[in-house]
């Protein structure tokens, strides 16, 4: 790897546009977190509909963002062209 390439955690997805499933265990650890993160808003928030729906908004940004600073640039693909 050179010195100035950044390691990627989530790759660009074949199809479409995202990211797949990350490629070493920081990316798994990310995913990790954040589904506890959200399991245990489920249980707290959830009697507070109000307060989940927000918690779970907020928690797909911050997923995104560690997706988009971590992983490859997004754009929409169509296969292995």
């Amino acid at each position: 790897m050179e010195p100035n390439e950044k390691k990627i955690w989530f790759p660009a997805k074949r199809y479409g546009w995202g990211w797949g499933p990350p490629v070493c265990w920081q990316g798994w650890a990310v995913i990790i977190v954040w589904l506890l993160l959200v399991v245990v808003g489920a249980f707290i928030l959830m009697p507070h509909i109000g307060w989940f729906i927000p918690f779970i908004a907020i928690m797909c940004v911050i997923l995104s963002a560690f997706c988009w600073v971590k992983g490859e640039k997004p754009r929409w693909r169509w296969g292995d062209k």
